[in-house]
């Protein structure tokens, strides 16, 4: 897979692709992220950096600016998204939830005093919030 399936327009940028060990284990990392990204500690707001992807038999993960510039969305995508992406898949593969298939392209990483990992059994305790809903698109009715 290539990135000019991701239409991203960041020097060096690639799309970080990953394996599970089992199929089952999309909806455990799909939950995880949910509980990871950049927090506002005084209100206890939790912003989810990151989602996985799984688009025609692969899975990817990707920072939801990765998921708007896929969308054609203006994507202002920076070095620190791209670095904190990495950090949180490093993350997912220490704690053996992903493999990643090309480890060359997460060796810049981001502090991880820059990302809030939230213990799931914290998480009723914060509000978690999304920037990005993958397959859930806004409809207008009319009667």
């Amino acid at each position: 897979m290539s990135n000019e399936f991701f239409r991203v327009n960041l020097p060096g940028y690639n799309p970080l692709e990953v394996t599970l060990a089992q199929p089952d284990d999309f909806l455990k990392v799909r939950e995880t992220l949910t509980r990871i990204g950049v927090a506002s500690r005084k209100e206890k707001i939790l912003y989810q950096s990151c989602h996985i992807l799984h688009k025609q038999g692969n899975y990817f993960i990707v920072h939801f600016k990765e998921l708007f510039a896929l969308d054609g969305k203006q994507a202002d995508l920076s070095d620190n998204d791209i670095e904190r992406r990495n950090t949180i898949a490093k993350l997912l593969s220490d704690w053996g939830l992903v493999k990643i298939v090309n480890p060359d392209i997460i060796k810049d990483l981001a502090p991880l005093s820059q990302i809030k990992v939230i213990a799931f059994k914290d998480k009723d305790e914060w509000d978690l919030q999304t920037k990005y809903n993958i397959g859930k698109k806004k409809h207008d009715y009319y009667d």
